[in-house]
């Protein structure tokens, strides 16, 4: 009788030892004596001791940071560039049957990959053109890891860290492009405002009474100064006819 309990406790202990409990974004690879058995869960299923073995899995997204990788960009030009990486198990057989550790192998081929990419580019291209960059590593990656049964959603660069000689040199040549617009406005603005004047000049040309007004319009401009002595040419032909009448009268 005693012997009957004891199988009887010792059978429970092994029935509640073999049952598995995994949560919804989780899953079991089952071993069977070394063999690929199944994928198991989520909920509860059973594991029987000595016999079953399993591999769990996740199915979450999970973001892994690139660390700072040295880079020589296409112009020979030494940078550190991070990034970070977005990616999920969608087959968690493969996960691992196909590889020994899939972070590990993920993070590695993101840090090849990220080097070995970003050295096919300028530094100015770099710079400027990060949302191409990414998607070009995302593409790549996914690629690479789609055997291993991970899917690689995003692949975004963080921070690239340039040189401080460098980062003089390319405030230098910001600055220079801004006096270079600066010079090109400036002289677009002289040539449309000579455009301007020669136009008005013709159009004075052809009514003499044009020069007049204008130059009566300048004098009034000029009286609304506050100004202690203003000398200020008189052109001969505002006299003409004054002249003209003076002699008619003579």
């Amino acid at each position: 009788m005693g012997l009957t309990v004891i199988l009887i406790i010792i059978l429970i202990l092994v029935v509640l030892s073999a049952i598995k409990i995994l949560k919804e974004y989780e899953r079991a690879v089952v071993f069977r004596l070394g063999r690929y058995n199944k994928v198991k869960g989520p909920g509860i299923f059973i594991l029987w001791p000595g016999i079953d073995k399993m591999a769990k899995v996740s199915l979450r997204v999970i973001v892994m940071d690139v660390p700072p990788q040295d880079v020589i960009t296409k112009d020979n030009i030494s940078i550190k560039v991070n990034a970070v990486a977005y990616f999920r198990v969608f087959e968690p057989d493969k996960s691992i049957l196909e590889v020994q550790d899939y972070l590990y192998a993920t993070s590695q081929l993101s840090q090849t990959t990220l080097r070995s990419v970003l050295g096919e580019y300028e530094l100015d291209d770099i710079l400027g053109q990060r949302e191409k960059i990414n998607l070009r590593l995302q593409k790549i990656i996914d690629q690479s890891t789609d055997p291993w049964g991970i899917k690689v959603s995003a692949v975004d660069i963080k921070h690239v860290d340039i040189p401080q000689e460098m980062q003089r040199a390319i405030a230098r040549q910001a600055e220079a492009e801004r006096e270079r617009r600066a010079k090109v406005i400036h002289a677009t603005g002289e040539l449309q405002a000579a455009d301007k004047l020669n136009q008005a000049a013709k159009i004075i040309s052809e009514t003499p009474t044009g020069i007049q007004l204008r130059f009566l319009q300048t004098l009034s401009e000029v009286s609304t100064e506050k100004n202690s002595t203003t000398i200020f040419p008189v052109p001969i032909d505002l006299f003409i006819p004054l002249i003209k009448k003076l002699s008619e009268k003579g």
